[in-house]
Order: C-alpha cells, then sequence, then structure tokens
C-alpha cells in the first residue's frame, strides 16, 4: 500500500502542477488584460487561488515521497493536498483526477498494515 501511495501522490502532483499552473496563469492574465464580458472574468480571491495552485500540488509530491518511510505524514499531506485542489480549483474535468489519486493515496498511506518504525523526529 506504500509503494500504491507513492505512485499515487507523484502522479497527482505532477497532475496538479498542470492545473496550478493553468490557474495561476489565468489569474495572471485576466489581471494583465482586464475581464472579457462572457469569455474571461477574474476569480473571487485570487490569492487563495494562487497559494493553493503553488502549495497543493507540492504537498502531493512530498506526501508521495514520504510514503515508504513516514506513512502517516505522507497521508496526511497527500489529504491535505486534494482538500487544498477542492478548495481552489472545485471538482470539475480537470481537477477530478488529481484529487481522486490524492485521496485515495492518502487513504492507502494512512491503511499501510505495518506501522512506521519509531525513530527520532529530529
Amino acid at each position: 500500500m506504500r509503494n500504491a501511495a507513492l505512485v499515487l501522490g507523484i502522479v497527482a502532483g505532477l497532475i496538479g502542477m498542470m492545473v496550478g499552473f493553468a490557474g495561476y496563469g489565468y489569474t495572471a492574465a485576466v489581471e494583465y488584460f482586464g475581464e472579457i464580458d462572457g469569455i474571461a472574468r477574474q476569480v473571487d480571491d485570487v490569492d487563495q487561488l494562487r497559494l493553493l495552485a503553488v502549495i497543493s500540488p507540492i504537498l502531493a509530491l512530498a506526501g508521495g515521497a514520504m510514503a515508504l518511510s513516514r506513512a502517516l505524514w505522507g497521508g496526511v499531506l497527500l489529504l491535505a493536498s486534494a482538500a487544498g485542489l477542492y478548495a481552489g480549483f472545485g471538482l470539475n474535468v480537470f481537477t477530478i483526477f488529481p484529487i481522486s489519486l490524492a485521496l485515495l493515496g492518502g487513504l492507502l498511506a494512512l491503511a499501510a498494515g505495518k506501522p512506521d518504525e519509531p525513530k527520532a523526529h529530529f
């Protein structure tokens, strides 16, 4: 399950990066060129969308990378990534895969049968 969480987290992070680049670029383009009636309008909270567009894919990549050695931390990061993508972009045709992959990877990491080895955290 840890290997599946690793792969799902990395794939979710890569697809999430594409969604994040598009979202960030859209807000920058509307900010620069202005709104076009019926075609392009600015989102309600630009700063929130830009922050989540950057942070959420990073959380998915980090959570996937941590899933092998620290399944609990990796699972929490993957679930936070799924929540961030949903909060920033909602559920649509472009976000359904990164959200569902991060969510499934997070659940698999949390459900990993072997507990983490006791190690010092610092």
